[in-house]
């Protein structure tokens, strides 16, 4: 039988964006007497012979049922007060593991991934989706690794590309802005963004429009991950 280990952990910001907000998954834990029910983040303990990035695709498997998301490490956060901020965690965590816990360090992770019907029908009775902006009260620290999360992710899409794992395989530029909009909080000028799309060389227009829009029909587009290795490969620089 496999060992947990106690004092180990990884929890993960499993972001999602459904063309109007961005979201992340959170799980209600069941309560006990001592601990009403109240919102976490994805994440477990890890198995003694687990890798960490192995953990963090086990709890991402049982959640929604997906294979291949992606995912990222990104901070390790080990106060040692970290599961005692809130009187009742504590408890909550010794009595649903059932282990001795007094201190937990836990590895984060940051998750993309594209709301879309099939993953809504796959998550897990407990877990449901919150406007990023708009949080429950969460348990342990966990309001705080959501909000380093997502400055990282604030960083990273600003030398990567990966957005478009936000995305679906096909989008409107307008999509596109809308998600940037979001994620930093601010307005676009709509011609400035469509002028530096367009020069990135790697969104590859379809030919395809969209059907059933009370307004001119927008052209769809596709990111190409091989236009974008080869213009890397060149020295060019991704920059938002």
């Amino acid at each position: 039988m496999k060992e947990l280990n106690p004092h180990v952990s990884v929890d993960c910001v499993v972001f999602g964006y459904d063309s109007d907000k961005l979201k992340v998954l959170l799980v209600e834990r069941q309560g006990t007497k001592a601990s009403p029910s109240k919102y976490k983040l994805p994440g477990d303990l890890v198995y003694e012979d687990e890798d960490l990035d192995e953990a963090v695709a086990r709890v991402m498997k049982t959640l929604t049922g997906l294979k291949d998301i992606f995912f990222k490490q990104f901070k390790v956060f080990g106060s040692p007060d970290r599961i005692r901020l809130q009187p009742d965690d504590l408890e909550w965590l010794q009595q649903t593991s059932k282990l001795p816990i007094k201190r937990v360090v836990t590895v984060a992770y940051y998750s993309l991934v594209y709301l879309n019907h099939r993953l809504h029908s796959k998550i897990i009775p407990g877990a449901s989706w919150h406007d990023v902006y708009h949080l429950p009260r969460l348990a342990f620290d966990h309001t705080s690794i959501v909000k380093e999360g997502l400055k990282t992710l604030r960083r990273e899409i600003r030398h990567e590309p990966i957005e478009f794992e936000l995305l679906p395989s096909r989008f409107t530029l307008r999509e596109l802005q809308n998600l940037y909009e979001i994620l930093f909080q601010r307005s676009l000028d709509s011609r400035n963004f469509r002028k530096k799309m367009y020069s990135l060389g790697y969104l590859v227009p379809l030919k395809e429009k969209e059907k059933n829009v009370a307004h001119k029909p927008a052209q769809y587009f596709r990111f190409d991950i091989k236009k974008y290795q080869e213009a890397k490969q060149k020295n060019f620089r991704y920059s938002f």
